[in-house]
């Protein structure tokens, strides 16, 4: 294997022929890497994020529906990194799955049946400018990380104090504890005093959502530890109702990339050993541009080798049936319309 100048173990190795189907999707360029719906009036782009492109359409009794597209485009550090080969279809299917676990802690965005494996309909929502970080573990490796933070000798983080003497990758204090950053272009870490003193939230909203996201995160750990894995951290986003401003879960749930897995079984004996945990998420990526290039400063970044988009893929997929206790179904195209785009311009249609 190529060597990414960080530790690459293959995780979730895959039977040939699907391992075929990754390589051909990098290959002949067949990710969904952007949507666009010619001669779609129903369709209205609302925005197009580092992820999702949303849009706006009305049923046949003019209520208004969200269409959430998540795309393969691989996001960190604030831009765009790569695209990767089935990751929108897992992003989108692993928090259909989570949303319909969690129900019973808070009520989501779902409007109905996804149409497509790339989609979620949702209800529009007014949503809170506060993205909800939940964490485990002492880690990560962007400027607004808490390990990035802490090793810079700030012992003061969204309101927590933190002792002397942490390592990387170590359980914090108190676990789990709640982080929120602002929601916009960059998130900034903030307190709940602060987020209340600026009118962000209310304190009647802030005392529910911020309930609700530990909730939803010991729930998240124990069913994620019952697969064999640790969910270290995570993100939830929140909003209210436009039908009737009642709080719910949106966006996106414990995917692997809202949110930090690491191997259970390894975590102990590699933290001893001063080794990075075995992860099945986004992080190596992100350590890879660390070490070759300054992803918040070059205007231009090296691409990304075949072999790591692809082993991101297989552990994308991995984790999608480790937690789901189902096999991931790779979408079939006809040889006319190979691209996804094609297919999902075929399922819209039929809404």
């Amino acid at each position: 294997m190529t060597d990414f100048n960080v530790e690459i173990k293959t995780i979730g190795k895959r039977c040939f022929k699907e391992e075929e189907l990754i390589k051909e999707q990098i290959q002949n360029n067949l990710q969904l890497r952007k949507t666009q719906f010619p001669n779609q009036n129903k369709l209205k782009l609302i925005y197009s994020g580092k992820v999702r492109d949303v849009y706006s359409y009305k049923d046949e009794q003019g209520e208004d529906i969200l269409v959430l597209i998540t795309t393969d485009r691989q996001s960190a550090f604030d831009r765009i990194l790569a695209a990767i080969p089935f990751k929108g279809q897992v992003l989108n299917q692993i928090s259909e799955w989570w949303f319909n676990e969690t129900e019973h802690i808070i009520k989501n965005h779902i409007y109905c049946k996804s149409p497509d494996p790339n989609i979620i309909l949702a209800k529009p929502c007014n949503v809170f400018p506060i993205e909800f970080i939940v964490r485990g573990y002492m880690t990560g490796s962007t400027d607004t990380s808490i390990w990035t933070h802490y090793k810079n000798a700030s012992r003061k983080y969204c309101g927590h104090t933190l002792p002397d003497g942490l390592r990387k990758n170590q359980i914090l204090p108190n676990s789990p504890i709640l982080t929120p950053t602002t929601k916009d272009i960059h998130d900034c870490p903030i307190s709940d005093e602060e987020i209340i003193k600026n009118n962000l939230m209310s304190k009647e909203d802030w005392d529910i959502v911020s309930m609700k996201a530990l909730e939803l995160f010991a729930y998240g750990q124990k069913k994620a530890y019952e697969s064999g894995l640790i969910l270290v951290d995570t993100k939830y986003e929140f909003g209210k109702l436009k039908s009737d401003g009642s709080i719910v879960l949106i966006d996106e749930i414990h995917t692997p990339d809202s949110s930090r897995y690491w191997i259970a079984d390894t975590y102990e004996k590699r933290f001893a050993e001063g080794k990075e945990p075995e992860n099945i998420d986004k992080e190596f990526l992100r350590l890879w541009f660390r070490k070759n290039c300054d992803p918040y400063k070059n205007k231009i970044l090296p691409e990304a080798p075949h072999e790591l988009v692809a082993e991101l893929s297989r552990r994308y997929i991995y984790l999608y049936e480790l937690i789901t206790k189902s096999k991931f179904k790779f979408p079939i195209e006809n040889e006319k319309n190979k691209r996804c785009s094609n297919r999902i311009i075929f399922n819209l249609n039929r809404l």
